[in-house]
């Protein structure tokens, strides 16, 4: 199993120092809802509230995404990644729509930074 690589929204990972920006990285998924999820979502959207089946779907897209940027990330040679966002859309297919997201950041080399202060 490969090592976490750390990912921050900030541009700045604190302890780190960047050495070099690999590039821009980015994982895209389109997901549209099964069969049951379409039915089920539905049926919420005529009674009103919160909608499970469509919630799990989306965290499910986010994921895969954010493990794709991940996966660029790496093959560039890079050790980390700042500035990571998201983006979705809806993409209508016809009849039915799918959920597009987008996951991306800039790809970066970094080396910790050494600790400075007394002896102890």
């Amino acid at each position: 199993m490969a090592r976490p690589l750390p990912v921050t929204t900030t541009f700045e990972l604190p302890g780190y120092r960047i050495l070099e920006i690999r590039g821009v990285v980015r994982g895209i998924v389109v997901r549209s809802p099964t069969l049951l999820q379409g039915f089920l979502g539905g049926l919420k959207t005529m009674i009103g509230g919160r909608i499970g089946a469509y919630t799990a779907m989306c965290e499910q897209t986010r994921q895969q995404a954010y493990e794709e940027m991940v996966d660029h990330a790496r093959q560039l040679g890079a050790n980390a990644i700042v500035g990571m966002r998201y983006d979705g859309s809806t993409v209508e297919t016809g009849s039915t729509g799918a959920t597009e997201v987008l996951c991306y950041g800039t790809a970066v080399l970094v080396e910790p930074l050494l600790a400075v202060g007394p002896a102890i």
